[in-house]
């Protein structure tokens, strides 16, 4: 059973996975970093799971890594350190890669990884008085593993400033920079928007969507990434759901995953 994390999964096919460790503002240690893989791995795995919502218990968001954790990292050796790290790695990246849509819900503050978990996600909603920090040079480290991720959304120039000064910057700027898509006052409402417009579309296609924007999205528009939309095009058109798809809307009708959800 999970100490540190919840996962929900409802008819509807809204995954919830909540931090749950309010007591220390959300900060993770290696036991809430292994508990959000395995949640990650059944959201993934899961055909019923159609949307993740990542969010936290407390008045923060989270805080980043765990001091204490951290503390003892101080006395591990270079290849500890490596596994350790690569251990918070994976669990960026399968966030990043989920093929399921990903909405991260930021109340209070958002410290060091915990920026790096709302750069992977799809979606970003905070409220006003969201902060975030990229705090690592502060404490004598570096931002690492999730400085792609963070880099990718924010961009070099942006990233040079706040990683490098350290700054706590709030919500309207963390939307100016593009970490956050809308800040809102209260989650619920834009939530469900978001959850209604999401659950509307083919899951199949969304999947295809996602992979599809990783794949062009740094890339220079050249002869392999036409090539690469051509196909892509031409594959979902062939899916089971491109073929249902396209049927209910020629025929007038709502679509299967309609019916579904």
């Amino acid at each position: 059973m999970a100490k540190y994390t919840e996962l929900d999964i409802n008819s509807q096919g809204v995954a919830t996975l909540t931090l749950n460790r309010p007591d220390v503002h959300n900060a993770f240690d290696d036991v809430m970093i292994a508990e959000l893989l395995k949640a990650l791995k059944e959201v993934e795995e899961s055909d019923s799971a159609r949307v993740l919502v990542l969010r936290s218990e407390g008045k923060n968001f989270s805080a980043g890594a765990d001091l204490n954790w951290m503390r003892s990292m101080a006395d591990k050796n270079y290849q500890q350190n490596v596994d350790d790290a690569g251990e918070l790695g994976l669990l960026m990246e399968r966030l990043d890669l989920l093929s399921k849509p990903s909405i991260a819900l930021v109340q209070g503050a958002a410290f060091g990884g915990a920026v790096g978990l709302a750069a992977c996600c799809d979606i970003v909603l905070a409220q006003p008085r969201s902060s975030f920090c990229l705090s690592e040079v502060k404490i004598g480290l570096i931002p690492a593993v999730i400085s792609p991720y963070v880099v990718r959304t924010i961009g070099e120039r942006q990233s040079r400033r706040y990683m490098l000064t350290a700054e706590r910057f709030f919500a309207d700027k963390a939307q100016e920079l593009g970490l956050v898509n809308d800040v809102v006052e209260d989650f619920d409402e834009p939530l469900n928007k978001l959850l209604e417009a999401l659950l509307a579309n083919s899951p199949q296609a969304v999947g295809a969507c996602k992979k599809l924007i990783r794949n062009v999205g740094s890339r220079p528009i050249d002869k392999d990434v036409r090539e690469h939309t051509i196909k892509a095009i031409a594959e979902i058109r062939v899916s089971d759901e491109g073929q249902e798809g396209l049927s209910a809307f020629l025929e007038k009708r709502p679509a299967a995953w309609l019916k579904q959800s």
